[in-house]
């Protein structure tokens, strides 16, 4: 039926994001959306249930508007591993619940820093996708710059870009090219960078890699670094993200997200929180292994002629010559699994591959043996 509503131009110009498909007419491995192929710690799980079972008020009840036991656990969790569960190292210089700011999401916290600092951002090329989504919905200038050859980033000219902008931000490791920069070169590009601008990392993937920028928060206090709880600590259906930062800007990205709504992380995920970082351990433990699947199936690309990016992510960026990446990415489909295809232009011929379990690992490489 023919709608005669009118709707407000903001909505026109939206392109929004496209998450990765989950068909419904068979039963797939998921390898498509760098979830975490492990299910959360069983302790974790027994508290959820008691909490139900025995909070049935909680859950007629507005949520603690400020998550507070949330962000003290958070603190204590960032402060036992330094920011990174493959390489766990306790931080000589604590972070306080009062540098930490929760969210629904990575996603939800991301959009209010788009919101609060950014007229004008810069951003690399290729990296996550909804960076230009926020923009769109913000009214935010963005300027793309484009990697280096090697899908590097090309740091000097962010960096020069950046004089003519509000801040800059990116993943770190970078999605969907799975590299990463080392502490000693992010320092060195917030030394050059306008100390009135926020500095914005993007660290979904850091617990796989060998480290995290949270130790640099002491020295630089326009640094912000952004983290979830759907990667590494199993969570991606609960909705939990935060971030960390100077108590400074946690004061005014909290103006934002009152502005916006005052009760963003419900009881039960504020419970799903607590309780994941009181079990550290195990979660260094699913991340050790996601590691070693990724650097065993790293092996099986070299050792079958695929080209792909040493990764420091839950994820693989790879291709193979004289296959489309689209080619790829059905062929494997027909077999019931899934991976990521991107159709932009500079990486359509790679496929995006999440590190599954070690029998979901098996099965794809099966199948990709054989193109």
């Amino acid at each position: 039926m023919k709608s005669n509503l009118n709707f407000s131009s903001r909505v026109a110009n939206l392109n929004p994001y496209i998450p990765g498909e989950q068909p419904k007419d068979r039963e797939y491995i998921k390898l498509n959306a760098n979830e975490n192929p492990y299910p959360p710690s069983p302790k974790v799980v027994e508290e959820l249930s008691h909490f139900i079972k025995n909070n049935e008020m909680k859950i007629g009840l507005y949520p603690d508007p400020d998550s507070t036991e949330l962000r003290k656990s958070i603190a204590e969790h960032i402060n036992k591993t330094g920011g990174c569960m493959n390489n766990p190292q306790k931080l000589k210089n604590p972070v306080s619940e009062n540098m930490i700011f929760c969210g629904n999401g990575s996603d939800e916290v991301l959009s209010f820093v788009f919101f609060t600092f950014f007229d004008k951002v810069i951003i690399p090329e290729h990296t996550y996708s909804f960076y230009p989504v926020y923009c769109d919905y913000y009214g935010i200038k963005l300027e793309k710059i484009p990697l280096n050859s090697d899908f590097t980033l090309n740091k000097e000219l962010m960096l020069e870009k950046s004089k003519e902008s509000s801040g800059l931000i990116f993943a770190n490791p970078n999605a969907p090219t799975s590299l990463t920069l080392s502490n000693d070169e992010i320092r060195q590009m917030i030394k050059n960078y306008p100390k009135d601008k926020v500095f914005v990392v993007d660290e979904a993937y850091a617990d796989f890699s060998n480290d995290s920028a949270i130790p640099l928060l002491e020295e630089f206090d326009n640094l912000v670094i952004v983290r979830t709880f759907s990667k590494s600590m199993c969570g991606a259906g609960m909705r939990l993200g935060y971030l960390v930062a100077s108590e400074k800007i946690i004061s005014v990205i909290k103006t934002a997200k009152n502005s916006f709504n005052h009760f963003p992380v419900d009881s039960l995920t504020q419970c799903f929180g607590i309780n994941s970082c009181k079990n550290t351990d195990y979660y260094i433990e699913c991340t050790k292994k996601i590691v070693n699947s990724r650097q065993d199936f790293c092996e099986f690309l070299k050792n079958n002629n695929w080209f792909f990016y040493e990764s420091s992510t839950n994820f693989v960026l790879a291709k193979k010559d004289g296959l489309q990446g689209k080619q790829i990415y059905e062929a494997i489909k027909k077999e019931g699994v899934l991976v990521r295809h991107f159709s932009t232009k500079g990486i359509e011929d790679f496929v995006r591959i999440s590190i599954g379990t070690e029998c979901q690992m098996e099965k794809l490489k099966q199948i990709m043996s054989t193109l």
